[in-house]
């Protein structure tokens, strides 16, 4: 297994099957009804398309992918599109049911979805990708829309591809119709309708949950040591954050490699030599360290930032840390999981962690419904109020319940899920 590759229980049913398995461990202590969890461990829609588009050598490639739509009790569907060359329907499924949860902890009026095009876009040059996504787009047709199901970036997609998508559709609505379907997507160029402080608020949440675990259990930042797995725009601005509170980044890990320095590592200079290499690898002021001394990094916080089952059973002892921060979706397995909770060790979930993303995204949205353009620090302040809260809840709920913080977010977001489906019922 390759750096920064999924393992095999990220590819089908077993990623999926880790996912429902923490959905019905915590339905179970809630003593949740089963006809309302049979509802929640299904999606509601799952399309799969395949379509052909046409190459730079005038060849005709033909290419599959998926939207799965899991649930908009909440609120309309959500959820990101990725390029991924071991996507499939399963891992879909898997990620949709994650976003739906996360949503419903905040609570962001959405439901979540997730889908995505199994491809590896380094491939395919520019020219072709825009046509890869827009013919995609097309095959969607009214699968997607500002009112029904709202795209945002994911894994290797990001705002250029959001601004293809949103030019495609707007291309098949009425003229009359467009200003009002700008919101199709969210995580746009600023230009094309995105948000002030999209830039920074997935990485800054992050940090601000970290400061609350600190603050909390009585661990000061600024004797705090941290290590980051993935150094895109979530793991950077994280790092740049948490250094400003006086924590200390002592390792990062990116596909192309690793790198270390006890005595700490500057992210604003990291970045920028990433910027201008393509990754940390090279970076003159650390020492490039293997995978393994990586993960065995001593430190108190350690932020797997990249992608899925990135701790797995067979390397969850390497760990020594306090606290696991789950920046990606699903970095640590279920078995590796259960050895953290044996070991004592905190772990902020990842539907909290990414909660203050689906935020961002969400005042994006109604910035666009409302025609209205709303400044960074107005974004940021939102952002964190609701942060803040959802942290508080899954805290209380993992009181109120004897449970770690995992089931207790997960315990959080059924509740919140089950009080709308009591109050409105289920048709006919």
């Amino acid at each position: 297994m390759s750096r920064l590759s999924p393992s095999a229980s990220a590819k089908g049913a077993g990623f999926y099957e880790d996912i429902l398995a923490s959905v019905r461990h915590a339905a179970g202590l809630l003593k949740l009804d089963e006809a309302l969890l049979a509802i929640l461990v299904r999606p509601a829609n799952e399309i799969e398309i395949h379509f052909p588009v046409r190459m730079d050598d005038d060849r005709i490639e033909m290419f599959t992918g998926w939207r799965v739509q899991h649930n908009n009790v909440l609120g309309l569907f959500y959820g990101g599109l990725r390029y991924d060359p071991v996507l499939d329907m399963e891992k879909c499924r898997g990620l949709s049911t994650l976003m739906t949860a996360s949503c419903a902890l905040t609570p962001v009026p959405f439901g979540g979805a997730m889908g995505g095009i199994r491809m590896e876009p380094s491939r395919y040059t520019i020219t072709e990708l825009e046509r890869i996504t827009r013919r995609f787009t097309y095959a969607l047709g009214s699968n997607i829309g500002p009112e029904y199901d709202i795209i945002s970036p994911d894994l290797n997609t990001q705002e250029q591809i959001m601004a293809w998508i949103q030019d495609t559709f707007l291309s098949t609505v009425p003229p009359q119709e467009r200003q009002r379907c700008l919101h199709v997507v969210v995580g746009k160029p600023l230009e094309a309708g995105g948000s002030q402080g999209a830039d920074i608020a997935a990485g800054e949440s992050l940090a601000l949950l970290v400061e609350a675990w600190a603050g909390e259990k009585g661990v000061p930042l600024d004797k705090t040591r941290f290590f980051i797995q993935g150094f895109g725009s979530l793991g950077a601005g994280a790092a740049k954050t948490l250094a400003a509170m006086g924590a200390t980044l002592v390792a990062v890990e990116d596909d192309t490699g690793a790198l270390a320095h006890p005595s700490g590592i500057d992210p604003a200079e990291l970045l920028a030599h990433a910027g201008k290499h393509g990754g940390v690898r090279g970076f003159p002021k650390a020492k490039a360290i293997g995978h393994e001394d990586f993960l065995g990094t001593k430190a108190e916080i350690f932020i797997p930032a990249a992608i899925e089952d990135q701790i797995t059973l067979q390397s969850v002892a390497l760990l020594n840390v306090r606290l696991v921060v789950e920046g990606a979706l699903h970095p640590v397995d279920r078995k590796a999981d259960e050895v953290l909770a044996g070991r004592g060790i905190d772990v902020l979930p990842d539907i909290l962690c990414n909660s203050g993303a689906a935020m961002v995204r969400y005042f994006e949205w109604l910035q666009n419904k409302r025609a209205e353009r709303w400044e960074r620090e107005e974004v940021l302040s939102r952002m964190r109020k609701r942060m803040l809260a959802a942290y508080s809840n899954v805290l209380e709920s993992s009181r109120k319940l004897k449970t770690d913080l995992r089931l207790a977010a997960f315990a959080a977001a059924l509740s919140s899920l089950e009080q709308v489906y009591v109050e409105r019922g289920i048709y006919p």
